[in-house]
């Protein structure tokens, strides 16, 4: 990934958590959010790699749950942010600043590796999802959030399905229209996809 990726988010980062699904601030939001993922990584005491982590809402989330969560992402400045976080909310968790497309993470060490809103943005997304499937303890779960954004940005449900499947044998599609995940009404394009082998 580029510098100039790097200084955008780098930039963002102060106010990425003013988005209620970013900040996860409002407790309906958090809580849909729980019921979404919580589910999807039953076993307790799961390792999971949150790629891409952002200011790492996600990552607590998990953590709080009692999953060993490290968080990677590109920008610096959002993993500063999650470390602080992390450590005002008591939670344990690793963050490190890193590639989500090429982490350098043990291969064979996660049960889960969750990815939102990462995969459209990478320059190379299947050869980004080969390298996640080799990152799990099989058969491991893959958790995407993705979606094809009013902007024309993003990568359709079925593209996605069809990249994922390409790696792995399954991939179910949820379609997350629900405005208590995001904090508003949305009428773009947004999933879940998750292949457990």
């Amino acid at each position: 990934m580029t510098d100039a990726v790097r200084s955008y988010w780098d930039a963002q980062a102060e106010t990425f958590d003013d988005e209620a699904d970013h900040g996860l601030a409002d407790p309906a939001v958090r809580g849909a959010w729980e019921a979404l993922l919580l589910p999807l990584i039953p076993e307790p005491g799961s390792d999971v790699a949150d790629l891409g982590c952002g200011t790492g809402s996600l990552s607590l989330l998990l953590g709080s749950a009692g999953h060993r969560v490290r968080g990677m992402d590109l920008s610096g400045n959002m993993v500063d942010i999650a470390r602080a976080k992390a450590a005002a909310a008591g939670v344990s968790a690793e963050f490190v600043v890193g590639d989500a497309s090429s982490p350098a993470l043990a291969p064979g060490s996660f049960d889960a590796v969750l990815a939102r809103h990462v995969l459209w943005a990478l320059p190379d997304p299947d050869a980004a999802l080969a390298r996640w499937t080799g990152l799990l303890r099989d058969p491991g779960t893959i958790i995407l959030v993705e979606g094809l954004w009013g902007t024309g940005a993003g990568i359709p449900a079925d593209r996605c399905v069809e990249l994922v499947r390409r790696h792995r044998k399954n991939a179910t599609v949820t379609m997350l229209g629900d405005p208590a995940l995001w904090g508003k009404e949305i009428t773009d394009e947004r999933y879940l996809i998750v292949s457990t082998s």
